[in-house]
């Protein structure tokens, strides 16, 4: 038989030592992190994306786990930008167009041809201006961009052939309800319809629009080739994707972890960003082969419309960022 005393003492240690057990557990206790986008599970930017969650889990010692959310799953690139204020999201991966919302300077990266090819956006990626514009747009946002990943050079797409800008008067065409991304079609003529992401190759399926545009790799993964005839060689945009951490987040991490997320997401940003470029040069040959009409077009003359249409002012850009841009060698 134990004493009265004896047994309290012993229950005040079994409490207490449960008590530092849950104490313990809760320490060690993942943080959970949802990390969004709209592409194809097939493609770099999720691939990468994946590959970057286990590392980030593996580098913390398991202390975060993040789940990657591909194909418009926790909703279209609207619906996850706004999610990093809400709390629905954690982590996006989006175009500078979306964030250009938050502050509209960074917009001035998608209007066409301010970047020259891949080479020169990764160098931006390296500049002050970069830095600058990154540093408004958390300002304006509370959101930080971590990475940057080349995401291909954006071509046209039509159920007509298309040899010079005029050409492309009265298409009815596919485009991101986006300022820059709207600036090329419609300097050309074309009436653009802001159709979802998602919904692109049953509004070409079915002639709701007769065009579209996008990174030949995009073309290639959403299979936009089987309902177009014709793709046209625009290269109007060489666009990008940002990495982004919500501000809620980004503020309760430490320092070091800060550190941590910033190399291991632009490492994965480098990787997909080589995969695309590879891939991109591959694509021209491929889709010959596959009968489509794969037609170059004076990229000058498209060029000089929408700097003669398009003021840098009309959306809030400003041209001389676009000049320091154009200045990164």
């Amino acid at each position: 038989m134990i004493n009265k005393p004896l047994k309290a003492t012993l229950l005040a240690l079994l409490l207490t030592s449960a008590g530092m057990a849950g104490s313990a557990l809760a320490q060690t206790a993942p943080i959970k992190l949802k990390w969004a986008h709209v592409y194809e599970p097939a493609e770099p930017f999720h691939t990468s994306s994946v590959w970057a969650a286990e590392e980030i889990k593996k580098r913390s010692n398991g202390r975060y786990e993040i789940d990657v959310y591909p194909s418009s799953q926790l909703g279209k690139e609207n619906d996850i930008n706004q999610g990093l204020s809400l709390g629905t999201v954690d982590m996006i991966i989006s175009g500078s167009s979306f964030a250009a919302k938050a502050f509209p300077r960074i917009g001035v990266t998608y209007y066409p041809y301010t970047f020259r090819d891949v080479d020169h956006l990764l160098a931006y990626t390296k500049s002050d201006i970069y830095k600058e514009l990154n540093a408004g747009y958390e300002q304006k946002s509370g959101n930080t961009i971590t990475a940057t990943t080349y995401y291909g050079v954006r071509q046209t797409t039509s159920n007509k052939p298309i040899a010079k800008c005029a050409d492309m008067k009265g298409l009815k065409m596919r485009v991101p309800d986006v300022p820059a991304y709207l600036a090329m079609p419609r300097a050309c003529g074309a009436n653009t319809s802001p159709i979802a992401f998602a919904e692109v190759y049953l509004a070409l399926q079915n002639g709701t629009v007769e065009a579209q545009e996008n990174p030949l790799p995009t073309i290639e993964a959403k299979k936009f080739y089987e309902v177009q005839k014709n793709i046209v060689l625009t290269g109007h945009i060489v666009d990008h994707l940002n990495t982004i951490i919500a501000g809620g987040v980004w503020k309760k991490m430490s320092e070091a972890d800060r550190k941590m997320f910033v190399e291991v997401t632009q490492e994965a940003a480098a990787k997909a960003s080589k995969e695309v470029a590879a891939r991109e040069k591959e694509l021209v040959d491929v889709f010959k082969s596959k009968g489509i009409n794969v037609v170059t077009v004076d990229k000058n003359e498209f060029r000089d419309t929408v700097l003669q249409k398009v003021p840098f002012e009309q959306y809030g850009y400003q041209k001389a960022d676009w000049d320091r841009i154009q200045a990164v060698k």
